[in-house]
């Protein structure tokens, strides 16, 4: 069949917009109808050149739609059935799937595109198209693993529950199981983009008493502000010096920092105190991401320092799970999306991304 997709041809070009042809589901495979897709970050490092995929690559790891044709041996999803996709497919039976760690699933978040076989399904004449981490949302129609996709309450709004295929449990989770946050504790929050909020709505759901939040967009801050966070700053200074205030020099029990940059790192090291944890979920370069810490600080003041890898949830569980939440009015989703755009209007949407006036964008695709 032939769809209409967002795809990128090299390093620091734009998206461009064509039609492609797309295969049909091998055995394991569904034949998903995308009907929206959220415009993630991670994108725009696949469009720099910093994540280094391989190149053409359909754009788009967040999506929500509607099974059209499942393929052999696929027996937990049917036509018909609203699913979400997950930008890390959980395979069930690997070491790290068995041990309910499905974010490190050995099929990974894959920079080649192509599914698990190793093969493609979007093609322009003999040029074959990979998928990011082996979905490609930004496309109207995508074929992808079962592993890749799974099925949620079709009472949900697709425009909404595409959230929780990528920003709303990386952010969530790095509170709620990657840093461990308790009842009571003082939580620093730095960045809030589409997965920085979400990091502020797992520490209130988490029982957090203090939710501290720095980033440098005044409209970033005040929504924080309106979804649990109880202070924000622009400056990590000023953040640092009201964290000591509010715990009598105890420091924060828990950082979490959604940016890449190294300066950031430091401030929120300096931010925690004795037993505390940071939590590293953002990403930038790798030729310039490295990070230098006190070694002393970190043993005599017992800091934990970890990376979490999509807020260390396991997707089956977790995305029927935060959409639950949302149902009962536990997690707020519908004030995330601050933008709705076409598939033509994909640049302007991560112009504005860049901008600072989206917490998360979303293309709503048209069929």
């Amino acid at each position: 069949m032939k769809t209409k997709a967002a795809v990128v041809l090299g390093p620091q070009k734009p998206f461009e917009i064509v039609e492609l042809d797309l295969d049909g589901p091998k055995a394991g495979e569904v034949l998903i109808r995308v009907e929206a897709a959220g415009l993630c970050h991670s994108d725009l490092h696949m469009q720099t050149g910093e994540l280094a995929p391989r190149y053409p690559c359909v754009g788009g790891h967040e999506g929500a739609g509607v099974v059209e044709e499942v393929g052999p041996g696929v027996r937990k999803l049917k036509p018909g059935d609203h699913v979400v996709c997950s930008f890390i497919p959980s395979c069930g039976h690997c070491r790290y799937c068995a041990t309910g760690r499905q974010n490190l699933c050995v099929l990974g978040a894959s920079t080649t595109g192509a599914l698990p076989d190793g093969t493609f399904r979007f093609h322009d004449g003999g040029t074959n198209f990979g998928g990011m981490c082996m979905l490609g949302t930004f496309s109207q129609y995508a074929t992808v693993s079962e592993h890749s996709v799974v099925k949620v309450d079709s009472g949900i709004p697709l425009d909404v529950a595409v959230l929780v295929g990528c920003g709303v449990p990386t952010g969530w989770g790095s509170a709620v199981y990657a840093g461990d946050v308790r009842a009571g504790d003082t939580v620093v929050i730095y960045g809030i983009g589409g997965i920085g909020i979400n990091a502020v709505q797992g520490s209130r759901y988490a029982g957090a008493k203090d939710v501290v939040v720095v980033d440098p967009v005044a409209a970033k801050r005040d929504t924080a502000l309106e979804l649990g966070a109880t202070a924000a700053f622009a400056d990590a200074d000023e953040a640092r010096a009201a964290i000591a205030d509010l715990t009598r020099g105890q420091m924060a029990d828990v950082a979490i920092v959604t940016v890449g940059a190294s300066a950031v790192i430091s401030a929120a090291f300096a931010a925690i105190g004795r037993g505390a944890t940071m939590v590293v979920i953002g990403m930038g370069d790798p030729s310039k991401a490295t990070v230098q810490l006190s070694g002393t600080l970190l043993t005599l003041q017992q800091k934990t320092v970890k990376g979490s890898l999509f807020g260390s949830v396991n997707p089956s569980y977790d995305i029927p799970r935060m959409l639950d939440l949302y149902q009962a009015g536990q997690l707020r989703l519908d004030e995330l999306v601050t933008g709705r755009y076409s598939l033509d209007q994909i640049n302007e949407g991560y112009r504005d991304l860049q901008d600072g006036k989206n917490i998360r964008g979303v293309i709503v695709h048209e069929h």
